[in-house]
């Protein structure tokens, strides 16, 4: 799996961590599936067969419902998409609540059945919640792709992976380790307690950390900030006054690191926690440049809708139902491979640092 051109530093070589997330994916012209083995499961599933000869639709009408429409990293996220949807010749918007509570998209997804969207592209507050009214909406032939926080298999179509969930939470506490040479008390700040992708990173974290190599690192708390600058803030400070010896804090959210960042930047604590996780060079430029922060991760979130709306166009245009080992084109990213559980993986993330962040604009 490779990451696209528009996050690869010019003559800078990758910072060492990103090896462990490399993920290899075919790449080759034209749209094709698999023959014999998605045929089978996309007849015993009752479903027809994939076209990929057909070409994408024009006049597609596609809706992205993001976990909050307030959140700078969702919006890069949908507007990445929807000017996917330009180019396909397709028509995309962004609707959603502006909280990330459990329930808060279910309306939202009435309303976009009742619009008879032909794809519906979600990023999921809860799993659950959200899966009745998508199973409705799927019955209604609208295609759902989850991106960002998947839904429970059964409620969608396909997933759009930033990366291996898996190397993500591994990683992350890789990075933080070696901010603060292995030992100490350590913290996760997350968004929602029910939100899928950060539940599966921190698991991947919690596991990553029984290595022996980690054994002087001590996970003493997992606090929610809801995807909530002030909450998060709070979160924050309420960390560093249960536990003034922390030494590292992993937020795997872009509204939790630049919160956790502001805090410490202007605390005691500045230089003596590492703050760190999932972040956009833009918001965490300041504190890099400052020494808060030594290094952080991220995708190119633009291009993450970007693929999410290719892929929900390959969908409703009948060129892939979603069966393992199709695969579609993906506009500038090229030929994308689906693989177990319907899931899409966009790429492996880039490390941030002061000796590259200058690079990126997002």
């Amino acid at each position: 799996m490779t990451l696209r051109s528009v996050m690869a530093p010019r003559g800078l070589a990758s910072v060492a961590i990103a090896a462990v997330l490399a993920v290899g994916v075919s790449a080759c012209g034209g749209t094709t599936k698999s023959s014999t083995k998605t045929d089978s499961k996309a007849t015993a599933a009752g479903k027809a067969s994939a076209d990929p000869n057909a070409p994408l639709k024009k006049g597609l009408k596609v809706a992205f419902l993001p976990k909050q429409v307030n959140n700078p990293y969702e919006t890069i996220v949908d507007n990445g998409g929807i000017g996917a949807a330009k180019e396909y010749g397709g028509t995309a918007k962004e609707v959603g609540p502006s909280d990330a509570s459990a329930s808060s998209q279910i309306s939202y997804i009435n309303t976009l059945i009742q619009q008879q969207q032909d794809a519906i592209l979600i990023a999921a507050n809860d799993p659950n919640a959200v899966c009745g009214p998508l199973k409705q909406a799927m019955a209604k032939n609208i295609k759902v792709v989850a991106y960002d926080s998947d839904a429970s298999k059964d409620c969608r179509n396909l997933f759009i992976n930033q990366a291996s969930s898996e190397a993500i939470g591994r990683s992350e506490v890789a990075l933080l380790s070696k901010q603060i040479g292995g030992k100490g008390k350590i913290a996760i700040l997350s968004a929602t307690a029910n939100a899928t992708n950060q539940n599966t990173w921190i698991d991947f974290m919690k596991d990553e950390l029984k290595k022996p190599e980690y054994s002087g690192l001590q996970l003493v708390k997992v606090a929610y900030g809801d995807d909530d600058d002030q909450k998060s803030f709070q979160q924050t400070q309420g960390l560093l006054q249960a536990y003034p010896d922390l030494k590292g804090i992993i937020a795997p959210t872009t509204v939790g690191i630049a919160a956790a960042a502001r805090y410490v930047s202007g605390s005691q604590y500045k230089g003596k926690v590492a703050v760190s996780g999932l972040g956009t060079p833009n918001q965490m430029r300041k504190f890099v440049k400052d020494g808060t922060v030594q290094g952080f991760e991220l995708w190119d979130p633009a291009n993450l809708g970007y693929l999410a709306s290719y892929a929900a166009a390959a969908l409703a245009s009948g060129q892939i139902t979603g069966a393992e080992g199709e695969t579609f084109k993906a506009g500038k990213l090229g030929q994308k491979t689906i693989g177990k559980n319907g899931e899409v993986i966009l790429g492996p993330p880039t490390v941030f640092t002061k000796a590259n962040i200058d690079q990126y604009n997002f």
